[in-house]
Parts: C-alpha cells; sequence; structure tokens
C-alpha cells in the first residue's frame, strides 16, 4: 500500500526554462509546431489501483528533494508544487537546468542507466511529489498505456525544449531570453488560461537560466514592469506576468 510522509524542512534553503529562434517560437505563438497542452496524469486513479508500489512525500518551500550525486533509484512526479533542477560543477558553480510544475516527471535518468542523480532537485514552493521506485515505473510503462503516453509525450516535450534552450542562447538578446522564460514560468503557449500569477523567483535564479548577471536581469526586470508587462512586489504573493509581454519576443 502507499503511504504518506510530510517533510518540514522550511529552514534548509535551497529555486528554466528555454527559448526560441528570432522571429519564430512555437511554445508561444501560432506557428505550425506547437507543444502539446500539458494534462496533468490522473494520479489519483494510478494511486488507487491495487498493488502499485508508491508513496507521497509532501515537501515544505526551498527543500531539498535529492541532491546530485545521490543514488539514482525513483522517478518523480510532481502533483502539486513547483521544483527547481539545478547542476553544481567542480569549480563549485551552480546552473538552473530547469523549473517544473504540476504534471512534470523528473529524475527518470535511472530508467536510462543512470546509477547517481547528474542534478539536485529543491521545491520552489510548498509541493506533493508522487514517488515511483524503478522497477516500479518500468514495469507500469509496459503495463499502464495512460501512463506510458504521459511519460512519453514528457520526454519528447523536454527534448524539444533543450532544443529550444540552445538555439536561444546562441540567438537571442538577453532582454528576449528573459521575456521567454518568464511567460514559460507562467505556461504562456502550453494551455488555454496560462497562469497569471507564478512563485516568485530570485534574480541571481533568473540570471542563472538564461545566462546572464543580477544586474542585467533587475534592469530588464525594471524595464518590464516600467511598460507594464509584469509586476511584483508590495503586497502581490508571487510574479505576475501578462501578455503583453509577448511583444518583446515577437519583435524583430
Amino acid at each position: 500500500m502507499g503511504s504518506t510522509i510530510t517533510v518540514d524542512l522550511s529552514s534548509v534553503g535551497v529555486e528554466a526554462m528555454r527559448a526560441t529562434a528570432p522571429r519564430t517560437w512555437p511554445s508561444i505563438t501560432t506557428s505550425k509546431t506547437k507543444f502539446e497542452e500539458k494534462q496533468p496524469y490522473d494520479a489519483q486513479a494510478f494511486l488507487d489501483s491495487a498493488g502499485v508500489a508508491r508513496r507521497i512525500v509532501e515537501y515544505g518551500s526551498k527543500v531539498p528533494v535529492f541532491a546530485q550525486g545521490d543514488p539514482a533509484t525513483s522517478v518523480l512526479y510532481i502533483q502539486k508544487g513547483s521544483v527547481k533542477l539545478t547542476v553544481v560543477n567542480e569549480a563549485g558553480r551552480e546552473a538552473v537546468v530547469s523549473i517544473l510544475g504540476p504534471g512534470d516527471f523528473f529524475g527518470e535518468g535511472c530508467l536510462a542507466g543512470q546509477s547517481q542523480r547528474v542534478n539536485t532537485a529543491a521545491t520552489i514552493t510548498r509541493s506533493t511529489i508522487l514517488v515511483i521506485e524503478k522497477p516500479e515505473m518500468t514495469r507500469l510503462l509496459h503495463a499502464e498505456q495512460a501512463l506510458c503516453e504521459r511519460f512519453i509525450k514528457h520526454m519528447l516535450s523536454r527534448n524539444i525544449r533543450v532544443e529550444e534552450d540552445l538555439i536561444d542562447q546562441l540567438f537571442n538578446s538577453t532582454e528576449k531570453r528573459l521575456a521567454r522564460t518568464l511567460l514559460l514560468l507562467a505556461h504562456y503557449g502550453k494551455q488555454d488560461n496560462p497562469e497569471k500569477i507564478v512563485p516568485e523567483i530570485s534574480q541571481e535564479v533568473l540570471g542563472e537560466m538564461i545566462g546572464t548577471t543580477r544586474s542585467r536581469v533587475s534592469f530588464f526586470m525594471n524595464k518590464f514592469r516600467d511598460l507594464g508587462y509584469i509586476k511584483y512586489g508590495g503586497k502581490l504573493r508571487g510574479l505576475q506576468i501578462n501578455k503583453s509581454l509577448l511583444s518583446v519576443v515577437l519583435k524583430d
């Protein structure tokens, strides 16, 4: 049977996304290629099924899920909340790999033979995460068609994102990269009703995500706020992303 574990490590401090070639970005614009709308897998039906070895872990905000170098023994699925993936090189420099939300899998490298985690996962907000051990996940991918299809869509979307990240770093300006990252945090282009307010993320983390400095992020964040594209601070809990920010991504 499954179990629920509550992890309260709120005192532990531990917070990308992607981009597009100039003038064309299939994830936000209405061009020919378009991401599949992400529909969260029916986790409750999965949990209620007999004989499924799984557990649910509830995490506080800004706490570790696993660390780079830990044994890779399970695949994780986000039911609620958000998770940041980071990597650290030998010199101790940290970079943000991705920010994930409800409906996303992570830690799937164990299925491809990874014996250790190649990145660190930490929550950004309070999160509920389904943990499936590697043998059980392998069995389910063969036995559960719905789960297998959802997982394949996840992997294809992840590959598309990696390609777009590379194109963005090679061709787009810092301003466009930041605008696109903020829009993707709000899920613009991926669902009919994008989130207008997302968890606030530090400017240092945004800089790591797009490959620039905190000062450059601060400059463009202030510019976007002055133009009414975004809103943050004051009584607003989080970062408000307005659709008008698309004009930055789409301009020549």
